[in-house]
């Protein structure tokens, strides 16, 4: 597969991963997702789940199943934001590396083909994703409060690269927002 395919995720989403609705999941036929944690879920400092995120993995896991995969390597962390949202999950997983993510896919007893990976990277959790297969949603990472006024330099990075390889990454010809349903 070609670098550009391989950094193309299949759906850009407008603002954050809470913007990722049933009917949007339906609509492509999803049954399961595998999440990112770290400024896709929660802010990168943050111990806990917020009670929007906690609202919407109830209202998601009426659609479809849910699997933490983080590259993070604290237990503390992660597993705490996994148990407050009562979800499985695996740390270390090391993106784009696949073996935890294959892993949980497993573990949801799913086809790879309606198994979404969704994350904040295009460099891990797209480039992950799409090597397994999976249909892919970028979303734009939640950011600490304090965090919220710098430019994400890496994340920036990665979508200059991308691009300069062929992917589309540019918002306006790929985004999906809530409205277009």
């Amino acid at each position: 597969m070609r670098w550009n395919k391989l950094l193309q995720p299949d759906l850009i989403l407008e603002g954050s991963v809470l913007n990722l609705t049933p009917d949007i999941i339906q609509r492509y036929g999803l049954k399961g997702l595998v999440l990112d944690v770290d400024e896709t879920l929660v802010p990168i400092r943050v111990v806990s789940a917020s009670v929007e995120l906690r609202q919407w993995v109830k209202q998601i896991r009426q659609v479809a199943a849910l699997y933490l995969v983080s590259n993070n390597l604290s237990e503390a962390r992660i597993g705490g934001i996994a148990r407050s949202l009562d979800l499985p999950y695996y740390l270390g997983a090391a993106k784009p590396s696949r073996r935890k993510i294959r892993a949980a896919l497993n573990a949801m007893n799913l086809p790879v083909q309606q198994v979404a990976m969704v994350g904040d990277r295009l460099f891990t959790d797209v480039l992950a994703g799409n090597r397994l297969g999976m249909f892919t949603i970028l979303v734009e990472p939640i950011v600490h409060p304090d965090v919220a006024l710098r430019s994400h330099p890496v994340r920036n990075l990665e979508v200059w690269i991308s691009e300069m390889m062929g992917a589309s990454i540019t918002p306006k010809k790929r985004r999906f927002t809530t409205l277009d349903k």
